[in-house]
């Protein structure tokens, strides 16, 4: 890639310089706005004609799609907006400024329909799928961003869109431009799903770890026995089996100090890692101390447990268990964090919109660990093989970020005439 041979100021702040024949265009001077009608998530159907809304622009697809997944009854199609081949759809709600005014292409060749708080632009003059990339470039998703109104719910209006600038090269440049990041973003991509996989590979390496090392013990060579438990299987013959109750004390005292609130959000699902959060949660809690083991009783399938390292009180669905003399909290965390407690706990749950697990259940369960000296020995293996794991997890999550910062930087740099890709 190369600069321009010449470039002239573009009079607009964010664009800067441009290629001396490109130009400088408004939204309203290149096609119409038109809004999507109400379709609720209740209109949905298996059958029916195709339809996307607003939250599908920013969940769903990426710069164009051809294909639409929703779908709607006729009569009800029959009052809504149909869009066409070549349309640009725009996010007009949001929860986020970052989501507000992101756009798709929709390349399809059937017949589709705009819901309520989709913003239909109807050009036939550009290409746009170039438009398309150019609408969701940094510099433009900045100005989206600053035209948007609202806090819980952001909005964006037809009104708003029209008034933005943008840079326009010639239409046979646009069409060179979009097969250029068409391609160079699809190689981009596919190296970011490497990367991902890999990620995926590195998490599920560490859970076996992990699993393995809590049910079954480190020594490749030691004699096992049948729990005579379902869910138990085969344990370590020198291994002692009880209840859960005499392993742990259930924690109930309410807090009657003022201490740091820790509800379900902050605890990472599967990795037993804290989440900071600016939320205020209401009510009064159950008091935890270090080492004290925080479970989520609420879905437990989201395996939310976490080992408590400061003063706090636990609001709402959780359990607080202190791990009584013959169990130390970091291996009772791992062994609680087991795909085999998690399943358990979770087939045992109560009600089917808010399903959470009774203590009585869990303190019934029967389980098995090992000596003091061996849960440290096992906690120690973890730690060393899985930092090992995390490095190279670390690393990947980097490379990822690279590239994702990389392919936003090439689409900036290409559709605004930074740099030249073609000749």
């Amino acid at each position: 890639m190369k600069n321009y041979d010449s470039y002239k100021d573009s009079s607009v702040e964010w664009v800067g310089e441009i290629p001396s024949h490109w130009g400088i265009s408004r939204l309203a001077n290149n096609g119409k706005f038109y809004k999507g009608k109400g379709v609720s998530k209740a209109d949905l159907t298996i059958d029916g004609l195709p339809v996307i809304l607003y939250g599908d622009i920013y969940t769903k697809y990426k710069l164009k799609t051809e294909l639409l997944d929703r779908r709607i009854p006729v009569d009800i199609a029959e009052n809504s907006f149909a869009i066409e081949t070549g349309d640009l759809l725009f996010a007009a709600s949001g929860e986020t400024p970052d989501e507000i005014g992101k756009c798709i292409c929709y390349i399809g060749e059937s017949v589709a329909y705009a819901s309520g708080d989709v913003i239909v632009y109807r050009q036939n003059i550009n290409n746009s799928i170039f438009l398309s990339y150019l609408f969701n470039s940094y510099k433009v998703n900045e100005q989206k961003a600053k035209l948007s109104k609202g806090e819980i719910v952001v909005h964006i209006y037809s009104g708003q869109l029209r008034d933005i600038f943008f840079p326009l090269p010639p239409l046979d440049e646009q069409t060179a431009i979009a097969h250029y990041l068409d391609r160079k973003t699809a190689e981009i991509d596919e190296l970011i799903s490497d990367k991902k996989r890999l990620l995926q590979l590195s998490e599920e390496e560490k859970t076996a770890i992990i699993n393995q090392a809590v049910t079954k013990g480190i020594n490749p060579d030691v004699p096992m026995k049948d729990s005579g438990i379902e869910w138990l299987g085969k344990i370590p013959e020198h291994w002692e089996m009880k209840r859960f109750k005499y392993y742990f004390n259930l924690i109930t005292e309410k807090v009657e100090e003022d201490l740091p609130k820790i509800g379900l959000e902050n605890i990472e699902s599967k990795s037993g890692k804290f989440i900071e959060t600016d939320s205020d949660f209401a009510g009064q809690g159950v008091i935890f101390r270090p080492k004290d083991i925080l479970f989520g009783k609420l879905r437990p399938y989201l395996a939310k447990v976490w080992i408590a390292d400061f003063n706090g009180q636990a609001v709402g669905d959780f359990y607080v268990f202190r791990s009584k003399e013959d169990v130390i909290s970091e291996f009772a965390k791992y062994r609680i964090l087991d795909s085999s407690f998690i399943e358990v706990t979770n087939s045992s749950t109560y009600g089917s919109k808010m399903p959470r697990v009774n203590w009585e259940f869990i303190a019934d369960l029967l389980i098995a660990f090992p000596n003091i000296q061996e849960q440290q020995s096992i906690v120690h293996n973890i730690e060393s093989e899985c930092a090992l794991i995390e490095a190279k997890i670390t690393k990947t999550e980097k490379l990822i970020e690279l590239l994702t910062e990389y392919r936003t930087a090439l689409i900036s740099e290409v559709v605004t005439g930074k740099v030249k890709v073609i000749e």
